[in-house]
């Protein structure tokens, strides 16, 4: 017997098992899984009367928000394609997506409507604007609580659906040229899911709050596996440090995804505010750079936190390795599993992930020899949306090539030694900006930093770092290099350090390298020496 792996059976599901749990709390707002499942049932029926079928774009662009979890049941069962966009770009950045992507309608938060007003008249295949939190429809906009409440709130009938078919579009960053669209089918997220929630020890008994925005791939899945397994999920608009204290105190939460910068300002926050350890056992899964195993030591000795790596990219659904402690090295000391733990780690079930040198061949496992990550499995990417040779450059020989350099230490775990256009060579010598930047948050003062490669007209390029300070401390230039110095070989530690309020990260948290880099390349050809 051969069923298709389909998205809406994880909400069919909760609703059959966990119909008057609390599903989803927003602010104010509360509904049970049942309520959920109608508010999906009419917004599907809304979509059609709007002319959706399947294959169809529908784009959201939202906040975590009770109306972007909807959007992503209520688009899928009528075989439509959910595109998430991005909260952080430009409104040209949306012009473009919307076209390349021929959405037909587009769900938008009243606070975000602004960045879609001015370029409304350039959106081509758009059709219809529906705003979350608009009180009346008018102006050419619907309003959506006004808007969903026309319809019945009973089941649905669904098209015939297989598991082949396309169900989310993500644009990448476009951190290089234009945001490419990545295609990920239902069976692609499913199975996805499936690993995630066995890695994550996802169960019925969890609280999650949705830390990670839920455009970026897709909260990582979770609104698929945390809804399949009936847990609550608690939505945070805002990403700010006090707010998310407090919803763990206030809905006993025991899991939240987030980047490492989050984490960080948690981290910082506890420090000067004091903190109370909540009863519950919390999980952390953090993706998005390789921490320091000083940064994995705090949060689980300040904080109590069981701190959980995972790796992986858009194009991959995303997840695909993870550093949990396996059962064969609970022998380690509480140090050596810190080291672990910052690590990418080893492959998710359904993920092949390897790493290949420049011949095609696996690097040794000696934790010396740096090659590409690769991964083949069914999480992978069908191809970039209208972009077939955006598609051939990173698809290779049955394996999607992520771009990103590693070493693979004696018992299998990656190692992210940098982005592959993040390696700094100088002088002949490979350094890793990631290894350096590890280095420097060991100093006490040290809130944030980012190491890049600079120009040098002796080395060709060598290490430089923009630093962030923590609030109240001191520390200077020679200070931090010569800190850098008496931890690293010399030709690593950073030959310049600046200072900065702030650094430039993407919506998840991540810094953006590529926009530090360009103010020190910017009289060059390109970006290596």
């Amino acid at each position: 017997m051969k069923v298709p792996l389909l998205l809406p059976q994880f909400l069919d599901r909760a609703v059959k098992l966990y119909g008057e749990k609390t599903a989803v709390i927003d602010e104010l707002k509360e509904f049970t899984y049942a309520e959920v499942n109608e508010r999906v049932n009419q917004l599907s029926r809304g979509l059609r009367e709007l002319g959706i079928e399947k294959g169809d774009r529908v784009a959201y662009l939202a906040p975590n928000s009770s109306e972007m979890y909807e959007g992503f049941y209520g688009v899928l069962q009528l075989g439509a394609v959910i595109v998430p966009l991005n909260t952080r770009l430009i409104p040209d950045d949306y012009v473009y997506i919307l076209n390349h992507s021929e959405t037909k309608a587009l769900f938008v938060d009243h606070e975000l409507y602004s960045q879609i007003e001015p370029v409304a008249d350039q959106l081509k295949t758009v059709k219809t604007i529906i705003v979350h939190g608009l009180e009346i429809s008018g102006d050419g906009l619907v309003a959506y609580e006004q808007w969903l409440s026309q319809y019945e709130k009973h089941e649905i009938d669904r098209p015939e659906m297989e598991e082949d078919d396309l169900a989310t579009l993500l644009y990448t960053s476009g951190t290089t040229g234009k945001p490419k669209g990545v295609m990920l089918t239902h069976r692609s997220n499913y199975l996805h899911a499936l690993a995630s929630m066995h890695h994550l020890r996802v169960s019925d008994r969890d609280v999650l709050l949705h830390v990670l925005p839920m455009f970026h791939v897709n909260g990582w899945g979770s609104p698929f596996y945390y809804t399949a397994n009936g847990a609550t999920q608690v939505c945070l608009r805002k990403v700010l440090p006090a707010d998310i204290f407090k919803k763990l105190n206030d809905y006993g939460v025991t899991v939240m995804h987030m980047a490492p910068t989050v984490l960080n300002s948690l981290l910082q926050f506890s420090e000067v505010n004091g903190f109370t350890k909540q009863p519950q056992d919390i999980r952390i899964v953090i993706a998005g750079s390789a921490p320091p195993p000083a940064f994995v030591k705090r949060v689980e000795e300040e904080l109590k936190w069981e701190f959980i790596q995972v790796y992986g990219m858009t194009e991959a659904s995303p997840l695909i390795t993870t550093s949990i402690i396996r059962d064969t090295q609970e022998h380690l000391k509480p140090e050596e599993k810190y080291r672990l733990k910052a690590k990418a780690g080893y492959q998710f079930i359904g993920s092949d992930v390897r790493v290949f040198n420049e011949l095609g061949e696996e690097v040794k496992h000696n934790s010396q020899e740096i090659g590409e990550i690769a991964v083949r499995g069914n999480g992978v990417m069908e191809g970039y949306w209208n972009n077939q040779e955006g598609t051939d450059e990173v698809i290779r020989g049955g394996w999607y090539y992520t771009g990103d350099m590693a070493v693979v230490d004696k018992d299998g775990n990656i190692e992210i030694a940098d982005r592959k256009k993040d390696i700094i060579i100088s002088g002949g010598e490979n350094i890793s900006s990631i290894e350096v930047e590890g280095v420097l948050y060991d100093h006490p003062a040290v809130q944030e930093v980012a190491v890049i490669s600079v120009p040098h007209e002796k080395w060709g390029e060598t290490p430089q770092a923009i630093v962030v300070i923590k609030d109240g401390l001191l520390t200077s230039e020679e200070e931090l290099i010569a800190f850098a110095r008496s931890k690293l070989a010399h030709f690593k530690a950073p030959t310049k350090v600046i200072f900065a309020d702030e650094l430039p990260k993407t919506a998840s948290g991540k810094i953006q390298k590529v926009h530090l880099r360009k103010e020190f390349w910017k009289e060059k050809e390109k970006f290596v020496n």
